[in-house]
């Protein structure tokens, strides 16, 4: 498993840019995200930071999953529990892909799961 755990969080975001094939450019003002094939802009480096921000993390998380869930669930499992890709194959792979799923509920899946599991509690 690729080491990051020493990695600042700035640098975490501009390698993750890089991974999505960004780059990044001077507009004489401010620092840009620019698409690497299209230099189309995406938006300033000051507004994305996946390692800090939860909606630029879930951006990067469905990318991740987009291009192979199985890897990105092992790999997230690892991280969380802090334990070996070895010991997570040791668990249902077949399991953790359906979690896929849940990764990639919208927003309003999320918003609505919320409001009830808030309400229950409340009640509860």
């Amino acid at each position: 498993m690729t080491q990051v755990k020493d990695m600042i969080d700035e640098k975490l975001d501009f390698a993750l840019a890089e991974q999505l094939g960004w780059v990044n450019a001077w507009d004489g003002i401010r620092l840009l995200w620019l698409d690497g094939k299209t230099n189309e802009f995406l938006r300033k480096v000051t507004d994305w930071h996946p390692s800090t921000d939860p909606a630029a993390s879930l951006e990067v998380q469905a990318k991740a999953i987009e291009v192979d869930a199985a890897l990105y669930l092992k790999t997230l499992s690892a991280i969380v529990y802090g334990t070996t890709y070895a010991k997570v194959e040791e668990y249902d792979l077949i399991a953790l892909i359906e979690v896929k799923r849940l990764l990639l509920a919208s927003p309003r899946e999320r918003a609505e799961a919320a409001y009830i599991t808030l309400q229950g509690a409340q009640n509860g």
